[in-house]
């Protein structure tokens, strides 16, 4: 038994360092942002693992991309639970087969953002210029020329819907998690002003040039942790009051130290124009799109799903039911629960 516990540790821990990737930026020189704005240096942090492979034509044809969610990094899909199991050896994304692109997208992480110094005089870039920085990533920074996937998760599921109009010949396969190709409107729309006007409403956020973090912030993070939480698994976390208590209190103080005001403004604020569904007929490539029943964020009783996907050529769509193993607008992050589909989008892909 200790041995075997030995064994498993060892195994683990290489992953683990496998999975830590190779880190790099690449500066875009004079960036035209869609509102006309420009940078002199757009910085585009990134993180791969693996090695890129080509074919006769010089085609790289085992790159996958990989897209984070509002707030997020690259880096967050290292995690044992997303990296273990989908990069380690005999994994459905095994490192040693593919060429793993993890960016930080425009505003977030490692690559430009307000907080490096312009605050509120930061281009206001939307979905469409983060998707150009990406392509810019590969093709100059990266020298990738092609992608067997891209996939990503919440504002990274919208931005595969934008790859799959902006650039339909460069990608395989496009996997997007936990988000719709229509406008964002409604509650959900909502949801994203009020957090906007946490921080806009709040005196001390001083039209961008704060001292401090303005506290609007944790009103901001108080409305994110209920767009993306899901009630099974809260009340299974927190079965008593103290618990409860004690969960987002905990919560809060993580969200907020590691928030800045501006970031998150822009980060919600990116979305304002992002609207797929007159473009999904040039979505000419293989699409798997998942989303789970208990997402307050996508509920599948607004019937969007089912009525745009018949648009895409080919489109396939799965709904998750709620289970003990989903977790809300989080899903998206939980290959367990949707690895199977996975598996079986990547086999009906073309075979190179």
């Amino acid at each position: 038994m200790m041995l075997s516990r030995a064994l498993a540790f060892l195994a683990l821990s290489a992953c683990t360092l496998h999975a830590q990737g190779t880190q790099g930026d690449y500066i875009a020189r004079d960036f035209k942002f869609s509102t006309g704005d420009a940078l002199p240096e757009l910085r585009l942090h990134y993180t791969t693992l693996g090695t890129p492979q080509r074919d006769a034509a010089d085609l790289v044809r085992n790159a996958v991309m990989i897209l984070h969610g509002t707030g997020g990094t690259g880096r967050s899909f290292l995690s044992a639970t997303y990296a273990g199991e989908l990069f380690g050896p005999g994994k459905l994304l095994d490192t040693a087969r593919y060429y793993i692109v993890l960016p930080d997208g425009i505003g977030h992480g490692g690559s430009s953002k307000p907080s490096d110094g312009l605050h509120a005089r930061f281009p206001k870039y939307t979905y469409d210029d983060m998707v150009h920085a990406q392509q810019l990533l590969l093709t100059k920074g990266l020298g990738v020329n092609h992608l067997r996937l891209v996939m990503g998760t919440s504002m990274g599921c919208m931005h595969a819907w934008v790859w799959g109009y902006t650039f339909p010949d460069f990608v395989d396969g496009l996997v997007p998690l936990a988000c719709a190709p229509a406008p964002i409107v409604g509650r959900n729309r909502m949801m994203r002003k009020m957090i906007m006007d946490d921080i806009r409403n709040d005196p001390a956020w001083q039209g961008g040039e704060y001292t401090e973090q303005p506290k609007g912030v944790i009103a901001a993070s108080q409305l994110l942790f209920m767009m993306t939480s899901a009630p099974l698994v809260q009340h299974r976390q927190a079965p008593t009051r103290e618990a409860a208590d004690s969960a987002i209190v905990a919560y809060l103080a993580a969200r907020v130290r590691v928030t800045d005001a501006n970031d998150m403004l822009y980060q919600f604020d990116a979305s304002r124009d992002y609207d797929p569904s007159g473009h999904l007929a040039q979505v000419t490539t293989p699409v798997l799109a998942i989303n789970s029943a208990d997402d307050l964020v996508n509920p599948p009783e607004l019937g969007i799903m089912e009525r745009l996907m018949p648009q895409v050529a080919k489109g396939t769509f799965i709904l998750l039911p709620i289970s003990a193993q989903t977790r809300g607008h989080g899903t998206h992050s939980v290959p367990t629960v949707w690895g199977g589909h996975l598996s079986a989008f990547l086999k009906t892909l073309p075979q190179r």
